[in-house]
């Protein structure tokens, strides 16, 4: 198959790359490498460096003819591009719409434009926001109350999915992930996950920091996981009509438990706004895609912790 991934030089994006490769499939990553890293490029895959969500002051789209050109004869979009994280996204909402939003949609148009067959679109847990004791663990049909522009415009991207569905008859599909983490997840800056801010901490010397009391709770999912998810959801005839499904593993852990793990001094800070929970009910997605985690994060963690050199 001929396939198209979005943000391939991500942390997600590269480990999904990866895995097509290995599979035999032609890939054309399209990254802008503003949040990828050259590095994490498979160098059998074809790389155009674009930027999906440009646009003029006249509100034209730009690129849209060049990133075309990349899209004939493409049975699958991987759409994982994003800017992600939810307090950047408070910070600068304008920048993050623009990529978030505009960009899926410039890229459902795409598809519709050159007949790709199926979209496969990443979105996020985020767009849950806090939920209360009923709805956990939390199903796809749970009230959705984003807390942020960032899990905001995962939910508006989860629409047009489903409108371009309908009325434009594109085979898509919304997967949910919860908290990713693994092989070449990043250890600084806005786009860390927490164990990556920790071992970084660590190795620096410094102490753990926690926002609030370390008891807010995340589904820590494995990146090799989310990957078979994608790839399950490209090839499965129970889905393309829009379904959302979570990808998480069932099953969470404290913030608290993740720095036992990592080890080292901590230091409470003052709380963010944030989920206190998450948690997913995966049973439509084992049930639609044949699908089911295989990783436990504790199992993971003394490998990665080998890796940086920690003990």
């Amino acid at each position: 198959m001929k396939y198209i991934v979005t943000g391939g030089a991500g942390f997600i994006g590269s480990n999904l790359v990866d895995k097509l490769i290995e599979n035999n499939h032609e890939v054309i990553v399209i990254d802008d490498l503003s949040l990828g890293k050259k590095r994490n490029l498979n160098k059998k895959a074809q790389f155009h460096k674009l930027n999906i969500a440009s646009f003029d002051p006249t509100k034209k789209w730009v690129n849209l003819e060049e990133i075309g050109k990349l899209f004939d004869g493409v049975d699958t979009i991987f759409h994982l591009a994003a800017k992600t994280r939810v307090q950047p996204s408070i910070v600068d909402p304008y920048t993050w719409n623009t990529i978030n939003v505009g960009g899926t949609l410039n890229l459902l148009n795409l598809a519709r434009i050159h007949n790709v067959r199926r979209f496969v679109f990443s979105s996020s847990s985020s767009v849950y926001g806090n939920v209360t004791d009923e709805y956990l663990p939390t199903p796809e049909t749970a009230p959705r109350n984003p807390l942020s522009p960032y899990g905001l415009q995962k939910l508006f991207g989860e629409c047009y999915c489903k409108l371009y569905s309908t009325i434009h008859n594109i085979d898509t599909v919304c997967l949910r992930y919860f908290s990713v983490y693994g092989e070449r997840q990043p250890t600084k800056g806005d786009y860390s996950l927490v164990m990556g801010i920790f071992a970084n901490q660590r190795l620096e010397g410094k102490p753990l920091t926690i926002n609030g009391d370390g008891e807010q709770r995340r589904d820590f999912t494995y990146v090799g996981d989310v990957v078979s998810a994608n790839i399950k959801a490209s090839m499965s005839d129970k889905v393309g009509k829009g379904e959302i499904l979570n990808v998480g593993n069932g099953d969470n852990r404290s913030v608290n438990d993740i720095a036992k793990m990592i080890g080292g001094p901590i230091e409470y800070r003052d709380p963010v706004i944030e989920p206190r929970e998450t948690l997913a009910d995966n049973s439509k997605t084992r049930e639609l895609l044949d699908w089911k985690p295989t990783m436990k994060l504790e199992d993971w963690m003394p490998s990665y912790k080998k890796s940086l050199g920690l003990k």
